[in-house]
């Protein structure tokens, strides 16, 4: 029997990077539980003191295709390299210097989100098709693909 994913990334600031990634991917924010029309209105509910409501927070696919990503606040900063990362399908279809050049423009819309940019792989066939590595705002990579 196949399960579900949730994809949960430790954090700073999980309203900021919850809002990059749901910028990244075309996903939005998790809307609140129940009838509440606003967050602020469910964790008012819930009893949440002002000093938590940015322990966690969540994006979704609206296509409801795609896994659930979830920001959890952490006192620890990022240490290492990430064993386990993204590949964000941003040339669908393109090879050579058409899909490079996708990723490229892709790239450069992230770093006006906060994104950095870290390393441009080129194409390789032929089973390379090249890549850019970026880290996201919190310093997790991840690649245009």
């Amino acid at each position: 029997m196949a399960r579900d994913v949730q994809i949960t990334f430790d954090c700073a600031d999980p309203a900021m990077l919850a809002e990059f990634w749901a910028d990244v991917l075309g996903y939005e924010i998790q809307k609140p539980p129940g009838n509440f029309v606003s967050w602020d209105d469910a964790l008012d509910a819930m009893g949440v003191p002002l000093d938590r409501r940015n322990d966690a927070s969540a994006v979704v696919d609206p296509d409801e295709a795609g896994p659930r990503l979830f920001f959890q606040k952490v006192p620890e900063g990022k240490q290492a390299k990430n064993r386990v990362h993204l590949d964000v399908r941003a040339a669908p279809g393109l090879d050579g210097a058409a899909r490079m050049d996708a990723l490229e423009a892709e790239a450069e819309r992230l770093v006006t989100r906060g994104a950095t940019r870290l390393e441009r792989h080129e194409p390789s066939p032929p089973l390379g098709a090249g890549h850019i590595v970026m880290a996201d705002p919190e310093g997790n990579e991840f690649c245009l693909d």
